[in-house]
């Protein structure tokens, strides 16, 4: 390709610049000149990237130089015609770099998309990406196939001319997925016009053709194996209306074979895969490698692809589209015979005949799912017939073909149902009204070429050059427009022209002339038919040729490149013949669904059924529906496969010149599937068949260049000098270009443009560069001379100050030398007479300590000579004693022995005795009998002995484990720890354990009383602190928190009251965060369901104007007339009438609508009020809950900022518990002294057992103690007593009514213990306070836990409602209808039950009270007459008894309003319908008709009437709604109507007569409240209507900022010359920009103030004004963002800048206008993070975790899009590296946010209307004449 140069080539090709030169491997490579080009060099000294040195030979004839590589800054465009060398190396390294490092897969090529296969999922096709580029012009945004479908759907309504998308490329590059983005875009955008959600169906076309027209190729998974348009039909306002489809080349061929690796079209796995649903049973289906037609690939299944499932989704697509499971279930049964048919199998008889095996299961199973004889199927599946001018013969036929008309039939029946299904889907599609104009999808394939050519890529191929010609017409048309607008001189650029081509393949003789020529001859071959394109086009016609090596092959030249064709089969695939008389025995079919497929083939031209191995063209079917003559039947049917494609080709291309066309070309990056993998080779491949380098070289023949002389002055003001502005741009831009380029040639000046040719701009950005340059440079000499000369005065500076400092010192340390000299003399005296005189003491010290030792030794051992004497006297004594003692024991044993053997002497005899004894029967018996007895006694007391032993061992392991928990007690109280379980279950270590808690509570014991000083010292203190508490209550506040956590006293004396005082705070902060966490928790739990209600509200307003619109539409059918009982259906929500006539009325209601989508409004519309009534009750106890624990938490506050006196019941809960203490103890005391009895009592051997002695002294310490604890009780008892006294000698100190004790009080107080005791008081008013709080918390937690039980209730409920809304939702729209009016109607008759019970006990109460009344006022006039004389003359009003008084005293108003109930309709209207608020706000006090309105409820309200309040209220809502409806545009009066409903919902709150509302009353306003009615429930309608009417608010007030915030926050430069404009391509120039004027900033601003001084004038309450900026404040900050993270050239550090001073100034704004707090800079927070992130700095791994910090308010997903988009400007700045932002992801991985990328910017906060009471008195306002209002009189 060719490269025109700016100036001169040496000046170019110099030293460092870079290259492209040619690669094997990589294509193209970038080299670096190291050695400047001169003219006549043969050879360039190259290095390239990798650092290797290279020798480029150029071209000896051509001289032509390598292509030259764009600057850096221009890499990565979204537009390749950006670019200013336009060539190939240019585009692919484009391509590759926004593919590979940006991940962004489409780009613009002029007027192309080029849409580049991820083989990913991108999260860049929702619904918020869709809203993101709805409006937008096509250059603003991200190359994306949502803009080119926008600027289709642009184009087709301002131009009212059709449109349509060529979708092209390789099988696998994504053509179908970009069809069907495209298509889902125009769904979404559109909508549709009618309810048959025609935008659904179109999507839900999709799987279907998917179904049975996709398969699984080398290539791709979801290979569309046809090509199809498809028309999208608009009305006049642009809605979608309904859709057709065209397809052509369906692929029969796949029906029967497979190649390796490859599937059969996906609805026949789907079909084995579904073979066990019960429905399918019929089919006899089984494994997918069970049937011949689906194994031969050898694939039959795709990873990560459920068939069942998609099964499912096809099932539920057909039924969308109308297609009946009856009809259903007949495709899934031709489909199923078709598998069996595969499966039939011949056997040879000869070599010319076959036969079926006789009663065959496949061909069964064939006949019988296709209702035809077997015996004839069989028949005419092995023979043929063959007429003749006389007779007709029937021929048996070989197996071999016998085979390929089995497969012929198959492929026949597939093709043919296809037809039907794409007809039944154009049917269910088809429009019902006049389609107005059309978008149409081409999806087709693109240019083919293998190794094995045939048939269908030259079909595919003649098919790409046509539309390869017609793009390069409208391509070549766009630029000769785009001259013509800017008056270029035009010259005529040579493009390619492919005319030849399509001549050589459709013309006269042409390839398919002949090819059809031949098929008509009897004996005609492949052979003969080649030898006729030889003899034909060979030598005659350059772009065919003659392969060297074959005679049965022809090379053509096409577009993208050289194709050779075999043959072979040409002849075949062109007649495509099927066999008659298998034909006739389908359509004799008993099956009516198959004689269906046939019964039109020769009335309709079906090229489907003649297509080469099965591609399929259809006919144009929804245009002009062409009906053949039945004599023309036949010869339609015999039109060829190739004559068919040309004539449906030729429809196709009419339709596409018909239209304004816009080119999507997919590419494939490489064959493997490879997500994010970019093979170079074939990308060269397919930008060369696409066209996308065709487009390159027309725009590079021209100007490719193209800037606006604003943004030429933008970028190249640098070359300027400031004499050479003018103050016309266009003179100053061509004055600048006349110096800086010589050559005229290389630039045009247009009216608006300025044209360049390539490489201009290159040039252009190579001097700036360089001016730039040198310009740093300069700046950095300048800067660094500063720098140097500020370091050196300050070097010279700091010298001088050290040099007198050191002089200084030096002079201070000789005077120290000579002091420190004469103290030393002076030391030296004074040392030397100390170690004399030391020396002296020490040696006089000795002596006297020697003659101590010497004496006290001698004393020493004359007084151990002593104690030795008398020591020896008492040892002999006890060893005397001893001896004795034991010479009487051996005597004692002995005679003890002696007696034992004469007792067993004397024994034995008298067993002698007894044993002949009892011999004697009798003897025997009464031994016996006295046994028994003996042996009953004996075991009943051994009985009573176990008993009591067990008893006993019971008794003394309780109080073992009593006494361990109440020791357990006390050391828990004394170390706040606790004791283990296991210890106390430990038998064997008990006694040891016990032994030492018993002397640890001794020694703590000890401990106690010897720190009672340290305690007296700190009462001292106390007691100091309390006599100054009395003049001020600091003290209060720390003494009372620390009596907030209570301790025990044990605690408080081991650690110390510091220590302890510290714990109270910490458990006190602790329990206040506690609660605050939990208030915030549920104040979110209420602002979600906050936000679901007003949702919901919404969603029931939109169907409620709706409702409203639809009546309006009935009204104006004719023949339709309304009555009475049909009016509004919106009074109904409001009236709450409790009358049993509603109910009766709400069937006549239901009934009226005659259309037939009007009862489904209605239905929903009851569902939707009985949901709004039930939401009511669920925020209503929500708020309720609110206000209830927001009191609890100012109560705490109240009690810790304060210190209360101990009340009297706090004393009473003492004594209980003191009482209660006492008694346990007592308890306790009585079961160790039986204890202690059983032990010392009990002769059992356990008791008398070595361990007995252990026990006795373990019951000896359980004593000591028992009494020591009983004692520590008595002083606690007389203690508290004592400070109950104390407290009430202190309580008038602390009111100021005594003066402080005097010291000597004091001290007479502490000899008697009295600070003690009241510190014992102390810690028992804390133990007090502990327990309050503890059962405080506890009740809080108990509210907490039921306050999310109703929570999760409610959720639940919301739940089965909207459960039960489905359900009726999916229920036939009869059933749906008198299912919701019967659950309505019983609803509503239980509660007008409920409301006659209420009214009945309402009645009677009311009949007692006016009976009440009447008594009192009898005795009030008996009262009067007596006591006329003392009334004041104030209180007398309505008398006239002084006549001396003031007229006026007569008018003291009551503030209430009359008027008469027929006027209502009239008051409505002048004080709603008509009033204008702009009068209103400038003339009157806000919110004066609210007050109005309120004046008249009051009246009402005074007459009892009921009627009026209800009608009144109902009217006001009722014409509220009605003036938002008429005017909803309009902000100020939407926001009138915001505050004056908020006003009057506050009024009915003021003067309900609630104690809540009733505060800040004054005793006037007080006497104004309603006393009649309770209007709750008029006030919960009210609130959602200001809910309403907010919403309707941000609806305007987004509508009017909309337009704005992208101009005024991202495109307008606030901060002039900061971000320079880099070139653009043509896309910046599309005919979609309107000039309609720029915002800025400054515009914004002034629209923000004017919303806040209208909602100012207005009145509308402060803290809604912040919700209402807020609101604002958030669409501008996601509106901003969303466009920030779509648009490429906005991602720079030059744009964060001016992003950052723009927020900047909405925050001065924010703070002139005191809203600061009203949260709404906090929503600007992503943006304000998003233009930080393009401003730091991204290289290290530092910045990266900087940035991760820094970015806490956007999501991972958008800060990688921003890291990626990020595009430098000028050349200083550098790109972000792509591991840079693997490190990101990689430090962002466990962040758990959104995946979203785009922020909500529909999303709308809960709102709130906080109370804000009114001061106006009602008695004061004065109704302005101007109102009209003067049939209302004042009361």
């Amino acid at each position: 390709m060719s490269q025109p140069f700016p100036c001169s080539t040496q000046e170019l090709f110099s030293y460092y610049a870079r290259v492209w030169i040619p690669d094997p491997e990589e294509v193209w490579k970038s080299a670096e000149l190291l050695k400047d080009y001169k003219p006549g060099d043969k050879v360039l000294q190259l290095r390239l990237e990798e650092g290797k040195d290279l020798e480029y030979s150029l071209d000896p004839k051509t001289k032509e130089l390598p292509p030259l590589r764009n600057p850096d800054i221009l890499v990565g465009e979204n537009d390749l015609t950006a670019l200013s060398y336009l060539h190939e190396p240019a585009v692919l390294h484009n391509l590759k770099v926004r593919f590979i490092d940006s991940k962004l897969i489409y780009t613009y090529c002029g007027i192309v998309l080029v849409a580049i296969n991820p083989y990913e999922q991108l999260p860049i096709y929702g619904e918020d990406i869709i809203n993101a580029y709805s409006g937008q012009n096509m250059g603003d945004m991200d190359p994306h196939i949502f803009a080119v479908a926008e600027e289709a759907y642009k184009q087709m309504a301002r131009d009212e001319r059709n449109q349509s998308i060529i979708v092209s490329g390789e099988s696998g590059a994504g053509k179908t997925v970009s069809a069907k983005y495209a298509m889902r875009y125009f769904a979404t955008v559109s909508g549709s016009a009618s309810e048959a959600n025609v935008e659904e169906k179109v999507l839900a076309s999709n799987p279907i053709m998917e179904s049975i027209g996709n398969a699984k190729t080398t290539r791709n998974d979801n290979s569309s194996r046809f090509g199809k348009y498809i028309e999208i039909g608009f009305d006049k306002r642009y809605r979608i209306i309904g859709a057709n489809m065209r397809t052509y080349l369906l692929e029969k061929s796949r029906v029967v074979f497979q190649a390796e690796e490859e599937r059969n079209y996906h609805i026949f796995y789907q079909l084995c895969a579904s073979a066990a649903l019960p429905e399918f049973k019929t089919l006899r289906l089984g494994s997918a490698n069970y049937f011949h037609y689906t194994k031969q690939g050898g694939s039959p299944v795709i990873d990560g692809v459920d068939d069942a499932k998609e099964m499912v989704n096809t099932r539920q697509a057909c039924t969308l589209l109308g297609i009946s499971d009856s009809y259903q279930m007949g495709i899934f049964r031709i489909l199923a015979g078709i598998l069996h048919l595969g499966n039939v199998e011949f056997a040879s008889r000869d070599s010319d005949s076959c036969t079926v095996p006789p009663k065959h299961e496949p061909l069964i199973i064939f006949c019988d799912l296709m209702g035809v004889e077997y015996e004839e199927m069989a028949h005419w599946l092995c023979h043929r017939k063959l007429a003749t001018a006389t007779e007709t013969y029937i021929k048996p036929i070989s197996k071999l073909h016998a085979i390929n008309a089995r497969d012929a039939l198959a492929k026949h029946i597939y093709a043919n149902l296809f037809n039907w299904i794409v007809d039944h889907v154009n049917k269910a599609l088809h429009a019902t009204v006049k389609q107005h104009s059309f978008i149409g999808v081409l999806d087709i394939y693109g240019f083919e070429t293998f190794e094995i050519n045939s048939f269908e890529q030259f079909c595919i191929n003649y098919a790409n050059e046509k539309l390869q010609q017609q793009f390069n017409m409208h391509v070549f048309k766009l630029e000769q427009e785009e001259y013509m607008k800017e008056q270029i001189p035009w010259t005529l650029i040579d493009f390619y022209d492919n005319q030849p081509c399509i001549n050589l393949i459709e013309a006269k003789m042409g390839i398919l002339d002949l090819l059809d020529e031949e098929c008509k001859m009897p004996k005609g071959s492949d052979d003969s038919w080649a030898q006729k394109l030889y003899n034909t086009h060979l030598n005659k016609c350059t772009l065919f040729e003659k392969p060297r090596l074959s005679n049965k092959a022809f090379i053509i030249k096409h577009f993208a490149d050289k194709v050779e064709y075999q043959c072979e089969g040409f002849l075949e695939k062109n007649k495509d013949t099927v066999y008659e008389e298998q034909i006739k025995v389908l359509k004799s079919s008993k099956f009516k669904l198959l004689p269906e497929l046939f019964q039109d083939e020769e009335k309709v031209l079906s090229p489907t059924s003649a297509t080469p191995s099965g591609r399929v063209p259809l006919s144009r079917m929804p245009i002009k529906p062409a009906k053949a003559r039945p004599g023309q039947a036949s010869k339609e049917h015999k039109k060829t496969v190739g004559h068919q494609f040309r004539n449906s080709l030729h429809l196709l291309m009419e339709t596409l010149n018909a239209t304004t066309p816009h080119y999507v070309r997919c590419i494939k990056p490489n064959d493997f599937k490879f997500p994010f993998t970019f093979d170079e080779k074939r990308a060269v491949q397919q930008l060369r068949a696409c066209g996308v380098l065709e487009t390159i070289r027309i725009s590079a023949a021209g100007f490719p260049s193209r800037w606006t002389y604003q943004e030429f002055f933008s970028r190249y003001r640098v070359l300027m000098k400031q004499r050479d502005v003018l103050g016309d741009r266009k003179q100053t831009c061509k004055n600048v270009l006349e110096k800086l380029i010589q050559d005229k040639d290389k630039y045009q000046f247009g009216k608006t443009k300025i044209f360049f040719r390539a490489g201009q701009v290159a040039y252009l950005e190579k001097i700036r560069a360089d001016k730039l340059r040198a310009a740093c440079i300069r700046i950095q000499k300048t800067i660094r001379g500063w720098l140097m000369r500020k370091k050196y005065v300050r070097m010279r500076k700091a010298a001088i100050t050290i040099q007198r400092h050191v002089r200084g010192y030096q002079a201070r340390c000789y005077a120290k030398f000579l002091r420190r000299t004469r103290a030393a003399i002076t030391i030296q005296k004074f040392q030397r007479m100390y170690v004399v005189r030391k020396r002296y003491q020490c040696m006089r010290d000795a002596t006297i300590a020697l003659q101590a030792l010497l004496r006290g030794y001698m004393v020493r051992n004359k007084y151990q000579m002593m104690l030795r004497e008398h020591k020896s006297v008492v040892i002999q004594k006890h060893v005397r004693g001893w001896l004795a003692r034991r010479r009487y024991g051996r005597t004692l044993r002995a005679i003890v022995y002696l007696q034992c053997c004469y007792r067993r002497m004397m024994a034995k005899r008298e067993l002698k005795k007894l044993k002949i004894e009892a011999r004697s029967v009798e003897r025997y018996k009464k031994l016996h009998i006295g046994l028994e007895n003996k042996i009953m006694q004996l075991q009943r007391k051994i009985d009573e002995q176990n008993k009591e032993y067990k008893s006993l061992l019971e008794k003394m392991s309780s109080l073992e484990i009593t006494y361990s928990t109440e020791t357990e007690k006390l050391r828990s109280d004394v170390e706040r720890l606790r004791m283990s379980e296991e210890e106390a279950k430990n038998a064997t270590n008990r006694v040891i354990s016990l032994q030492e808690e018993i002397a640890k509570l001794r020694r703590e014991l000890h401990q106690t009383q010897s720190e009672k000083k340290s305690i007296e010292e700190w009462a001292d203190k106390y007691k100091h602190e309390t006599e100054q508490a009395c003049m001020g209550s600091q003290v209060h506040e720390r003494i009372y928190r620390g009596l907030v956590s209570t301790q025990v006293l044990p605690r408080i004396v081991s650690l110390g009251w510091n220590s302890h005082f510290g714990c109270l705070l910490s458990v006190a902060e602790s329990m206040e965060k506690k609660l605050v966490e939990e208030t915030k928790q549920l104040e979110l739990d209420l602002n979600d369901e906050r936000l679901r209600y007003q949702n919901l509200l919404n969603e029931f307003s939109r169907l409620e104007e709706r409702y409203d619109d639809l009546k309006d539409e009935m009204n104006l059918m004719p023949g339709h007339k309304r009555t009475d009982s049909t009016h509004s259906s919106n009074e109904s929500e409001y009236t709450f009438s409790s009358e049993i006539t509603e109910a009766e009325d709400l069937p006549l209601r239901m009934e009226e609508p005659s259309e037939k989508k009007a009862p489904l409004d209605m239905s929903l519309f009851l569902k939707l009020q009985k949901r709004v009534s039930e939401l009511e009750q669920e925020k209503q106890s929500l708020q309720d809950e609110l206000d209830r624990k927001e009191e609890q938490a100012l109560r705490a506050k109240a009690k810790v900022d304060s210190l209360p006196p101990i009340r009297g019941a706090e004393l009473e809960y003492e004594s209980l518990k003191r009482q209660e203490l006492e008694s346990e103890n007592k308890k306790l005391k009585n079961e160790l002294n039986e204890l202690q009895k059983a032990l010392t009592e009990t002769r059992a051997p356990e008791v008398t057992a070595p361990g007995a002695p252990a026990y006795r002294v373990l019951l000896d310490q359980l004593t000591s103690v028992s009494e020591e604890l009983e004692v520590r009780k008595e002083e606690v008892l007389i203690l508290r007593s004592q400070l109950v006294s104390q407290k009430e000698a202190i309580q008038p100190k602390v009111n100021h009514t005594e003066q402080v004790q005097s010291p000597q009080d004091y001290h007479m107080l502490n000899e008697d213990g009295e600070l003690w005791l009241a510190y014992e008081g102390l810690k028992q008013a804390n133990r007090l306070l502990e327990s309050q709080l503890q059962s405080q918390k506890k009740s809080h937690e108990n509210e907490l836990e039921s306050l999310r039980g109703e929570i999760q209730g409610l959720k639940e409920e919301n739940n089965r409602q909207q459960q039960l809304l489905a359900q009726n939702l999916q229920l036939p729209p009869e059933a749906r209808i008198e299912a919701s009016l019967q659950h309505e109607i019983t609803r509503l008759t239980n509660e007008n039950l409920d409301l006659m019970e209420q009214l009945e006990k309402q009645d009677k109460t009311v009949r007692k009270l006016k009976k009440q009344l009447k008594v009192f006022a009898k005795k009030i006039g008996e009262l009067e007459v007596g006591q006329m004389e003392n009334i004041s003359p104030g209180q007398i009003i309505d008398e006239p008894i002084r006549p001396v008084n003031i007229p006026r005293k007569e008018k003291d108003f009551q503030g209430m309003l009359e008027y008469k109930k027929e006027d209502e309709q009239k008051l409505v209207k002048n004080l709603i319908l008509e009033l204008k608020p702009r009068g209103v706000a400038v003339n009157l006090i806000p919110g004066l008709p609210a007050y109005i309105l309120f004046m008249c409820v009051r009246h009402a309200d005074y007459l009892n009437d009921d009627q009026k309040v209800r009608s009144l209220l109902t009217s006001t809502i009722n014409g509220i709604k009605k003036v938002l409806k008429k005017r909803g545009d309009d902000f100020e009066t939407v926001s009138f109507w915001l505050s004056n409903t908020c006003r009057f919902l506050h009024c009915l709150k003021q003067y309900s007569g609630e104690e809540g509302f009733m505060k800040h009353n004054t005793p006037r306003q007080n006497e104004h409240c309603l006393t009649n009615f309770d209007l709750a429930e008029y006030r919960q309608v009210l609130s959602d209507l200001a809910i309403q009417i907010y919403q309707q608010l941000v609806r305007v007030l987004e509508n009017i900022l909309q337009p704005m915030i992208v101009s005024g926050m991202l495109e307008h430069e606030t901060i002039q010359g900061v971000s320079g404009v880099k070139p653009t391509g043509l896309r910046k120039r599309t005919s979609s920009i309107a000039d309609e004027g720029t915002y800025t900033l400054d515009s914004i601003i002034r629209q923000l103030n004017s919303f806040h001084s209208v909602m100012c004038q207005h009145g509308m309450d402060p803290e809604l004004i912040k919700q209402v900026v807020k609101q604002m404040f958030y669409i501008i900050g996601a509106v901003t963002l969303n466009n920030l993270l779509l648009r490429k050239d906005m991602c720079s550090w030059s744009k964060g800048m001016q992003i950052r001073y723009n927020v900047s100034q909405l925050e001065e704004w924010l703070r002139d206008k005191n809203l600061m707090n009203s949260g709404a800079k906090e929503t600007l927070e992503p943006l304000i993070q998003a233009a930080q992130l393009l401003q730091v700095k991204k290289k290290t791994d530092e910045d990266a975790e900087a940035i991760c910090s820094m970015c806490n308010a956007l999501t991972t997903a958008q800060i990688v899009k921003v890291l990626n988009l990020y595009t430098p400007v000028n050349e200083f700045e550098e790109r972000v590296l792509v591991s840079f932002i693997r490190t990101i992801q990689v430090r962002l991985r466990d962040r758990k946010d959104s995946p979203q990328l785009l922020m909500d910017a529909k999303h709308i906060f809960p709102v709130t209307f906080p109370f804000n009471p009114s001061s106006l008195a009602l008695e004061t306002i004065q109704i302005p004449a101007s109102l009209g209002l003067g049939f209302i009189s004042r009361v």
